[in-house]
């Protein structure tokens, strides 16, 4: 049985409109002077190649993620494919149980009560359908005038194989809320994918898509009182199939009962 809620899933005609809008000016592109300061705010996407609605969004995300046009903030994008769609005549390559429940977990915080596809998440508190591009700039932009915690990410120069060790910090939980648990999330994301899709209600296209979860998991809690809350050397075995220059890893601090994520970082891997 599917998780999602037909009657929230939009046309194609309606997501393409979406796409089209053009971000408002008071999130113009960057000038060219890199800001000495970005904030990072997470974009999750529950997406699936056998959903006719979804190609839009992934591209919204991809451009997003590409071409970061709202000033002093980095967008950290995970696309995370669902697999309630897989029945539907095509299976998804790049879909996994665990994100189907990662999202309806979402949906019973989130207030809405179902779990649908495009569905865009920004820093783990407000959700809206993944192709509607002017309210992800707003939700992005208030995302990021909130207080977050410095999470450090550092890859080691030399590795061993497939094997690549990080040095993951995260700052002082001085002044934040209370009362939950403030888990520590790894992922690992890779660019350029895409598929000829054979079935289904996107066949005969080929979709591209933007930042792709290849692995999700959690590494720890920030506990330790001081100005580091968390810090531990994680080994993270990539796939050979992975192209690495396509690879990021992101981490992320997302507390377990409300699911707000109070900070995150990204890094490239050394090549």
């Amino acid at each position: 049985m599917r998780l999602f809620n037909s009657s929230q899933r939009f046309s194609m005609s309606l997501a393409a409109a979406a796409f089209a809008l053009v971000l408002p000016k008071t999130v113009a592109a960057q000038e060219n002077t890199a800001p000495a300061i970005r904030t990072q705010v997470v974009v999750e996407l529950f997406t699936s190649e056998g959903c006719s609605s979804c190609p839009p969004a992934d591209q919204l995300l991809a451009r997003l993620e590409a071409s970061q046009p709202i000033k002093n903030v980095e967008i950290i994008a995970l696309e995370e494919h669902v697999t309630y769609w897989n029945q539907g005549g095509w299976i998804d390559p790049f879909s996994s149980d665990l994100f189907s429940i990662r999202q309806y977990d979402y949906a019973g915080k989130l207030g809405n009560g179902n779990a649908y596809t495009p569905q865009m998440v920004v820093d783990g508190q407000k959700e809206f359908v993944g192709s509607r591009e002017v309210q992800a700039a707003g939700a992005i932009q208030r995302a990021a005038s909130q207080k977050k915690i410095e999470v450090k990410i550092t890859p080691e120069a030399h590795t061993a194989g497939e094997v690549q060790t990080l040095r993951i910090e995260v700052g002082s939980l001085t002044d934040m809320p209370g009362g939950d648990i403030p888990e520590i999330w790894m992922a690992i994301t890779e660019t350029g994918l895409h598929s000829n899709v054979k079935a289904g209600e996107n066949a005969g296209e080929d979709l591209h898509h933007a930042a792709v979860v290849r692995k999700l998991r959690k590494i720890g809690e920030a506990k330790s009182p001081g100005p580091i809350s968390f810090s531990d050397d994680e080994r993270v075995k990539l796939d050979r199939g992975w192209k690495r220059e396509n690879t990021r890893i992101v981490v992320f601090i997302q507390e377990r009962k409300s699911k707000k994520i109070l900070g995150a970082a990204s890094a490239k891997l050394p090549t």
